[in-house]
């Protein structure tokens, strides 16, 4: 069964109700910082449709969740323009709007130019910067209906570089592309918020050599959820750009 057949039968067990309850888009959504926000959104009243691009992985996490009527695992590769507009197709018909849109996965190789694997960056570079502006791209038109907003989890990373760390340079082009639709979309009625965190415990440093993250303060993929939902509930009319989140004592 291919991913829209899956999403149509998806929707025909689980009949959504379009209500006004809000409905938020997030990619990653399964694992981590998105898990987290995952349920903060549920939480705050949203119905949220997940992506990832394991399928049955994202039905165990909506089977955990036990929220079917709010929930929606749909799964696209980000990095695929037709599955990430087919993910947002199906997140409109399911639930009958999208109001949010949250760039959250990506992932970093843990290397620099002098070591590193260049197909790894390849990877990486098309993850964590050209699936955000797929995502953006894709979902623009439903945002515009609703005066949504739009979510990119970036990275200290890009705002204080590594020296010749490629998911710097990835973080730092993440960094400019939500400025860059801040611009082209703020006539339009859509927020843009680059919500960057430091270090976060989460299984972003599964990759590592180490296994771990480096040693010193960390944050919990919590403290994040709880920024990215605090930036979608702002008023309308109030449009916050960068939320840079850093655990206490982490210097860079």
């Amino acid at each position: 069964m291919n991913t829209a057949q899956h999403s149509a039968q998806h929707s025909a067990q689980h009949p959504a109700q379009h209500t006004a309850a809000p409905v938020t888009l997030i990619t990653g959504g399964a694992t981590g910082i998105g898990a987290s926000t995952t349920r903060r959104l549920l939480a705050a009243g949203h119905r949220v449709a997940v992506t990832g691009r394991d399928q049955a992985r994202l039905d165990r996490f909506a089977a955990e969740l036990d929220q079917a009527d709010a929930v929606l695992p749909v799964a696209a590769d980000t990095t695929d323009f037709e599955a990430v507009r087919a993910a947002v197709e199906a997140t409109v018909k399911h639930f009958g709007r999208l109001d949010h849109v949250i760039a959250n996965a990506g992932f970093s190789t843990h290397d620099n130019l002098a070591d590193g694997d260049p197909e790894q960056w390849r990877e990486m570079l098309l993850v964590n910067v050209l699936g955000p502006a797929l995502l953006v791209k894709a979902a623009l038109p439903a945002l515009k209906e609703n005066g949504g907003r739009i979510v990119l989890v970036g990275s200290t990373a890009g705002i204080k570089n590594t020296p010749g760390n490629m998911y710097s340079v990835s973080k730092t082009a993440l960094t400019s592309l939500a400025e860059n639709t801040r611009v082209l979309v703020t006539g339009a009625g859509v927020g843009v918020t680059l919500v960057a965190p430091g270090r976060v415990d989460t299984p972003f440093w599964s990759t590592h050599p180490d296994q771990a993250a480096p040693a010193g303060p960390v944050l919990t993929a919590d403290h994040i959820a709880d920024a990215i939902v605090w930036a979608l509930g702002q008023p309308t009319g109030v449009d916050v750009n960068t939320v840079v989140v850093r655990p206490t004592g982490q210097l860079h």
